[in-house]
């Protein structure tokens, strides 16, 4: 992109990039870039985006959540400031990511785990394969194999020539697939949105569609609270609740009325809130 939308997000940028303290670690010819946040010595949360995200999916949370942990945010690889993946298969997405945790925090080190959406599948799958994870928050997660509910069908932004086609098609897919309320769909929203798109280098929409949510969580069997706005359109929360949550003692799930799929955003304070308390 050639501009941003809010004449602040540079800003922004910047304050967070300073507060920061910056990762960036090698596993297999890659390069995973993790950013922290809040007391070094606080209990490790790490924060994992979505499918065409970046550390910003969380531009809302940090800072509430730095109050209480030492935070980490990621770029998956293939995805914001990591190095291109040189895989294309989930299970090597998996592998990579645990290594690039198991350096960054040391292999045997516990940690709170929250991920949305694809980032919810990645987190689950962490989880399920040995990584020393205490408890998981998965936010409009990704793989679960139940039915969906189309608002309107993605625009090809690829297309675009001019920045207002860019602008535009970026609108509306943040309409049709992440945000509820129109007024959610701000400059700010926006300026995430683009850049998290244009900077994604690995195509996960295929592994979403695969059902591995479900085994993962099987697998884990561990505390696993799941967070969804009644209006996600990746799913039907409340089909998701008898079929996910209820059969399941160890799971709890959290419907927040009159918001959509990317729930740490449209309802920021209210997630920070639910997330302070579970993994607490």
């Amino acid at each position: 992109m050639t501009q941003w939308n809010d004449p602040n997000t540079q800003a922004w940028i910047e304050q967070y990039e300073q507060r920061a303290v910056l990762h960036s670690v090698d596993v297999d010819a890659h390069q995973v870039s993790w950013r922290q946040f809040g007391d070094a010595s606080g209990e490790p949360l790490l924060l994992i985006h979505g499918g065409h995200g970046s550390w910003m999916h969380w531009a809302r949370n940090i800072d509430a959540l730095a109050q209480k942990f030492a935070v980490f945010v990621v770029d998956l690889p293939g995805y914001g400031d990591s190095s291109d993946p040189h895989f294309g298969e989930f299970g090597d997405m998996i592998a990579v990511t645990a290594q690039s945790i198991a350096q960054l925090l040391g292999a045997n080190t516990p940690f709170q785990l929250a991920g949305f959406s694809f980032g919810g599948l990645v987190s689950a799958n962490l989880a399920a394969q040995g990584a020393p994870v205490k408890s998981l928050a998965l936010l409009g997660p990704g793989g679960h194999g139940g039915p969906r509910r189309e608002r309107g069908e993605l625009v090809n932004w690829k297309r675009a020539v001019t920045d207002e086609e860019l602008r535009e098609a970026m609108r509306f897919n943040l309409w049709a697939h992440m945000l509820y309320a129109d007024e959610a769909i701000d400059a700010f929203a926006l300026d995430i949105h683009t850049y998290s798109c244009v900077q994604t280098r690995f195509r996960s929409r295929g592994i979403s569609g695969r059902g591995l949510l479900g085994p993962a969580l099987d697998d884990y069997n561990g505390k696993t609270l799941i967070l969804w706005g009644a209006h996600d359109i990746t799913c039907d929360p409340e089909y998701m609740m008898t079929n996910m949550i209820e059969p399941h003692a160890n799971r709890k799930g959290i419907i927040l009325p009159e918001i959509g799929h990317w729930v740490q955003y449209e309802a920021a304070e209210q997630t920070n809130s639910i997330m302070l308390e579970w993994f607490s």
